[in-house]
């Protein structure tokens, strides 16, 4: 764990072992279990959190919807639906920054002590690392700043070369 900022973190490690009172999933739409992120933390969790999600049905890109972490450390789960990156010009700064602060104002209204997030969209959705830092930076440097929680939120890279732009973004 690196700090950086107050109340801001970078971890470098598996978002499935964190223990938060929350963590967020790279989730897609459908609400399914996929690859990435996003199977992991369904593997993980168990097959309870398959079941939840399939009620809950849908959720729309730039949305987040909250299940139970079941047999993940974490009790809560915030899925968030980031946007497919086609260039940057089909709104999905917008879309990106309004799913972190989605899952952000899920976690104030619960009084969530703690979140870890991924870098939403950056794997199989193609967002450009560095660009999804900065978003993600902002969004919960804003949040922070005006609510009292969660008081602790952890940026989560897989690996030191995912970590490299989410601490340049809080760095800068």
């Amino acid at each position: 764990m690196t700090p950086i900022e107050a109340g801001i973190e970078i971890v470098v490690g598996d978002i499935t072992r964190l223990h938060a009172t929350a963590i967020a999933n790279a989730a897609n739409d459908a609400l399914a279990p996929g690859g990435g992120v996003c199977g992991a933390i369904f593997r993980a969790a168990g097959p309870g959190l398959a079941d939840e999600c399939r009620a809950i049905g849908h959720c729309p890109t730039g949305e987040c919807r909250l299940t139970k972490g079941y047999a993940l450390p974490a009790a809560w789960i915030l899925h968030c639906v980031g946007p497919v990156w086609h260039g940057g010009g089909r709104g999905e700064a917008k879309l990106l920054a309004a799913c972190y602060r989605a899952a952000l104002a899920i976690a104030c209204e619960r009084s969530f002590e703690s979140v870890a997030f991924p870098a939403i969209s950056t794997g199989i959705y193609g967002y450009p690392a560095d660009q999804a830092a900065r978003i993600a930076v902002d969004a919960v440097r804003v949040h922070m700043a005006g609510h009292e929680f969660p008081r602790r939120v952890a940026l989560v890279a897989f690996d030191e070369v995912q970590a490299k732009p989410l601490r340049t973004a809080l760095e800068g």
